[in-house]
């Protein structure tokens, strides 16, 4: 149960990097308030983490032959796929302008996802 609640909270975290560093990248512009982005937050963290659950493993066995032709490096390519998917099923309240955004928010979100699962989940 712990580790479920760290890896939402790193997702949360590792996706509020992602927003406040690459411009094409927001958060619902519905509420200005503090609160309402974090909650807007943690909503969209919560579908991200749906979609890395039951998306991403079908997407990565099915392109398995081009993840071993390119030494897994198209799983930044995935990486990108569903974030752009997270902002689809988000609709306003998170909206990813791009390919070339989606891509450099999948690699911040790998890096500091990695990190803050390091850091705090010590099974």
């Amino acid at each position: 149960m712990t580790s479920i609640l760290v890896r939402f909270l790193a997702n949360a975290l590792a996706l509020a990097a992602a927003v406040w560093l690459v411009d094409d990248i927001t958060l619902g512009k519905d509420d200005p308030s503090t609160g309402g982005q974090v909650v807007t937050l943690l909503v969209v963290a919560l579908i991200f983490g749906l979609v890395n659950m039951i998306v991403k493993p079908v997407v990565k066995f099915l392109s398995l032959p081009v993840l071993i032709l390119t030494l897994g490096l198209f799983t930044l390519v995935i990486n990108a796929l569903m974030l752009m998917l997270t902002g689809w099923l988000a609709g306003d309240a998170f909206e990813v302008d791009g390919f070339g955004s989606a891509f450099l928010g999948g690699l911040i979100i790998s890096v500091v996802s990695w990190a803050v699962n390091m850091v705090f989940d010590r099974d």
